[in-house]
């Protein structure tokens, strides 16, 4: 082959690979395991350049410990059940299940294009009745060891869908797809108790030395420990039963400063207040027709309902405050009551000036201006402030948390309260009232209650005749799925309809690939040997949830004896990586709407037709803006190498990278430049001048692009490369040596580019495929220079160099330096001050 002809090599690599089984992970006792995981792909029909940048770096780390000696599992599946394939379902008038396997099949055919050295042995999808059977039988034993229970939860419910929306599936207080208001709903949902697990997942945060710090700052936010005071008002004028309300507050130092206290609508008193007042039935009506997150109670107007009951002060029962329904107020969180201390609470002062409410300034700042009217003054607890109205002596200075301290210690000696450690984290929703899920494996008998399905009958199996003709869940109207007998008694019973949040599928599958096709959901000898997951790669997007989810789900797997103790905590080492963007192009049509046109419809900022474009600066590349770049014509265009080597050379992998057509023509060309580089060093003269120099530059690039790799700098590592193969090409070297230096060229490359290195190793007389060749080791002696060169100062400013050997001796390099012609020229016939050699650094000399 005269050139560079990827649309020829790869196609007969991949199939090379493939029919020698070469990715296949095999446990091997005498070779230490390495396991590399990207996070699965949701299939939605079709790979993006994003994807080509998060699976090239998974397979750099692959390929390279396949190299250093390690037996590898580098597996992959697909995310693939969610309300997607339900709404696909709804508008192409297709099953979920044939539109989801038929995308499947098309991106797996895009990712054998890629080169990627994937176990496909493994492969599974968590729509697969194997793979969410043993995610059944993993809620049962959940179920037996207390960890899964059901309550009564407020939910988004969308009255037209008919289903419970997630917090970012409401827009403006709509469902995102019906625009329907949304209703907060009170449901019975199925919960997996992670808050049992809270202090754990927390302070097991400190020993993952090899996640990104971002990550683990975002996961202690998200469980959120707080220490603070838990008391209870006294009530005036409540219904029987309820004398006191419990609060819990992590600033007990503006407990001199509460001017109100507030219920959420769906707090017991609240209840019972409602069955007796058709006004508060109906505001607490209206506030369920709000949202149910925090972020989106942030934003919404502070609306109240004065109940008329009083609050009494534990200090002191004289004090009363009035007490409100409020709809910021969230029944999960905390007692489900608040104190209201508007000087130092945002929402509190704006409530407070809204319905007329006093504002007491507990503290103020030591120094600077007053707190602003409209202004609510929250400094943090350890600022130092000015204590004015406060159970201690006032006019105090001191910081929050001292005042904090001894306040906890007061309300613990008066018997007012008690000091109390709480978590944000609550309890893990999981029904889903959709179709497209995994069943939730219990039947509910008349007689026996909710009764677990036997794990002989697993899996419960998804019916495959169903109707999306009319809004909700389609197993509610499917009876002969729907009822059946009671696996305890035989009584007629019905099955429950709720599907699992798509959440539980992933927080698992890493454990699945050690033993895809065990009849049990993992098989100890596996997941001995596999576990933990040594490098995990996906993006920041899913830094909290499906983490957090990951890291409960192996402790309860660890708790039921599906993962050996030491997997608890299951991934060893996270890389989160940056963005692939692109440059927007739009229009305007004639009733000034945008429309955006895809980057292949754009040629010098302009469309097939002539007409302009409007460019937009890169952004994170997005369907609906069709900023998008679909690598399945980058590798028609160039072949998957060139998309391999551009999204691993332009940027450090942590942070974004800018798809250009300039840059990856500039890619393709290079590793043409490599090919022509290669096929010429076997035609190279027997004998040449500068063996040394080359076999000293091959040991020191074979060192650079290890460590680079080593430590994530993939774009350091090709940086290196290029100047591996400008030294190759400029080299005056034997035809040996030349060829040693471009077959080490072609192992260093193979992690990113592996079809065109195994087509060099093969040209050049490489041994079997270089994917199974061993990394090569540098010659420690070459990386020694035997020279250096040292800058000379005169007088502090560089004025000339000098190479010297590195071991010569002081007087030595001193006697060369007062040689030079700058330094006579400076000396102009005297004698210097002063002199000082830094061996292998500068000489500095003084005159």
């Amino acid at each position: 082959m005269s050139r560079y002809e990827p649309r020829e090599i790869e196609p007969k690599w991949q199939e090379a690979w493939t029919e020698a089984g070469t990715f296949t992970a095999t446990r091997d006792p005498d070779r230490p395991k390495y396991y590399v995981l990207e996070m699965f792909p949701y299939p939605s029909g079709n790979l993006h350049i994003g994807h080509v940048r998060n699976y090239a770096m998974g397979d750099v780390v692959a390929r390279y410990k396949r190299a250093t000696g390690h037996s590898v599992l580098h597996p992959m599946g697909w995310d693939a059940f969610g309300l997607p394939a339900e709404n696909a379902a709804q508008e192409r008038r297709v099953h979920p299940g044939d539109w989801t396997y038929a995308n499947i099949a098309q991106m797996k055919g895009q990712f054998a294009r890629l080169g990627l050295s994937l176990d496909w042995s493994r492969e599974f999808a968590t729509c697969d009745p194997a793979y969410y059977g043993q995610q059944q039988a993993l809620f049962i034993d959940f179920l037996e060891k207390g960890l899964v229970y059901r309550k009564n939860a407020v939910v988004n419910w969308d009255p037209v869908d008919m289903t419970v929306l997630a917090n970012e599936q409401v827009e403006d207080g709509r469902g995102w797809r019906s625009g329907a208001l949304v209703e907060r709903r009170e449901l019975t949902q199925w919960f997996f108790r992670i808050s049992d697990y809270s202090e754990e997942l927390l302070s097991a945060l400190d020993g993952l030395d090899a996640w990104p710090e971002k990550v683990k700052t975002m996961q202690r936010n998200w469980i959120g420990r707080s220490q603070g005071l838990h008391f209870s008002f006294g009530l005036k004028g409540a219904p029987a039963g309820f004398d006191t309300l419990p609060v819990y507050t992590t600033r007990p130092d503006t407990m001199r400063g509460p001017t109100f206290a507030a219920i959420a609508p769906e707090h017991p008193l609240a209840r019972a207040l409602a069955a007796e007042n058709p006004e508060i039935a109906e505001f607490c009506a209206e506030c369920r027709r709000g949202g149910t997150s925090e972020e989106a109670l942030e934003t919404a107007e502070k609306l109240g309902f004065d109940t008329g009951l009083k609050a009494t002060h534990p200090a002191d029962p004289a004090w009363e405050l009035p007490l409100y329904i409020a709809n910021f107020v969230l029944m999960d969180y905390g007692t489900g009551a608040v104190i209201g201390c508007p000087a130092h609470d945002q929402r509190d002062l704006d409530f407070a000036r809204k319905y007329g409410l006093p504002v007491i300034d507990v503290f103020e700042p030591v120094e600077g201006p007053a707190r602003p009217e409209d202004r609510a003054f929250v400094p943090p607890k350890t600022e130092t402030v000015r204590y004015v109205c406060w159970f201690g002596e006032t006019g105090t200075v001191q910081t929050c948390q001292q005042a904090m301290d001894a306040t906890l210690a007061l309300f613990e000696e008066r018997g007012w309260g008690e000091a109390r450690t709480q978590y944000r984290l609550r309890d893990w929703g999981l029904s889903r009232q959709r179709y497209w899920g995994c069943p939730i494996p219990v039947v509910h008998c008349e007689a026996c209650g909710v009764v677990p399905e036997k794990k002989e009958n697993l899996p419960v199996i998804l019916p495959k005749d169903v109707s999306f003709d009319q809004p909700g869940n389609p197993l509610d109207r499917h009876p002969t799925w729907r009822d059946v007998p009671c696996p305890a008694c035989g009584a007629p019973a019905k099955r429950e309809t709720d599907t699992m949040d798509t959440f539980v599928d992933s927080s698992w599958y890493f454990a699945r690939f050690t033993s895809p096709g065990a009849d049990t959901p993992t098989r100890a000898r596996d997941t001995e040997y596999w576990m933990n997951v040594d490098q995990y790669i996906g993006g920041v997007e899913h830094a909290i949830l499906h983490l957090l989810y990951s890291r409960f789900f192996a402790r309860a797997m660890v708790a039921c004896g599906h993962l050996p103790e030491t997997a608890a905590e299951p991934i060893d080492a996270l890389f989160t990586q940056g963005m692939v963007t692109h440059e927007i192009y739009q229009t305007t049509d004639a009733d000034g709407r945008r429309v955006y046109h895809l980057p292949s419809d754009v040629t010098d900022g302009r469309l097939a037709d002539g007409t302009e474009v409007e460019i937009i600066p890169s952004a994170k590349m997005s369907k609906s803006k069709k900023n998008v770049v679909d690598p399945v014509e980058i590798i028609d265009a160039y072949g998957a190498d060139t998309a391999r080597w551009f999204v691993l050379s332009d940027s450090p992998p942590e942070r974004d990278v800018e798809w250009t057509a300039a840059g990856a023509e500039a890619a393709a060309k290079h590793l043409g430049r490599v090919w022509r580089i290669a096929s010429e060093a076997s035609d190279a003269p027997e004998t040449g001048r500068d063996d040394d120099a080359l076999e000293r530059e091959t040991a020191r690039a074979i060192h650079d692009v290890t460590m680079g790799i080593e430590s994530f700098g993939f774009n350091t590592s090709v940086a290196r490369l290029y100047a591996f193969a400008s030294a190759l090409s400029k080299s005056k070297a034997g035809r040996k040596t030349r060829v040693r230096a471009a077959r080490t060229l072609a192992q260093l490359m193979s992690p990113m580019t592996p079809h065109l290195a195994e087509e060099i190793w093969q040209m050049l007389g490489g041994e079997g495929l270089i994917a199974d060749a061993p990394w090569p080791r540098a010659d420690e002696s070459l990386l020694v220079d035997e020279s250096v060169t040292l800058p000379i100062q005169i007088n502090g400013k560089r004025r000339a160099e000098i190479t010297v050997p590195r071991e010569m001796a002081k007087a030595e390099v001193e006697a060369q330096a007062l040689a030079t012609d700058a330094v006579q020229k400076a000396l102009a016939g005297g004698a210097p001050k002063k002199v000082i050699v830094v061996p292998g650094r500068i000489v500095n000399v003084v005159v």
